[in-house]
C-alpha cells in the first residue's frame, strides 16, 4: 500500500485518491460544506490556508494545505524529496 504525504506528516492511501482538486470554484466550495456537515471532512491544513482538495473513493473529503500539482506529483512518485516541503502562509 502506497501513502502519499499530503502536509505536516499526514498520509493518505493512494489507492483511495479519485481526484485532486483546486478549493477555488463554488461548487467544490459546496461540496466541502456538505461533506462538514455530514462529517465526511478531513482538515489536514493545520489552520493554513487550503490549496488541494482530495476527493476519495470512500466519499470522504480531505483539505490539505499544499498544492494540488505538488500532491499528484508525489502521486505519481516524481515528488519523493518531502523534506523540502514548500508551505506558503
Amino acid at each position: 500500500m502506497k501513502l502519499i504525504n499530503i502536509g505536516f506528516g499526514n498520509m493518505v492511501s493512494a489507492h483511495r485518491i479519485i481526484a485532486i482538486i483546486s478549493p477555488e470554484s463554488a461548487p467544490i466550495k459546496r461540496i466541502i460544506s456538505d461533506a462538514r456537515e455530514k462529517s465526511l471532512l478531513v482538515d489536514a491544513t493545520y489552520g493554513r490556508r487550503t490549496r488541494a482538495v482530495i476527493i476519495t473513493d470512500c466519499g470522504l473529503i480531505i483539505l490539505s494545505a499544499i498544492q494540488p500539482e505538488t500532491v499528484a506529483g508525489r502521486l505519481s512518485g516524481k515528488g519523493e524529496q518531502d523534506a523540502g516541503e514548500q508551505i506558503d502562509e
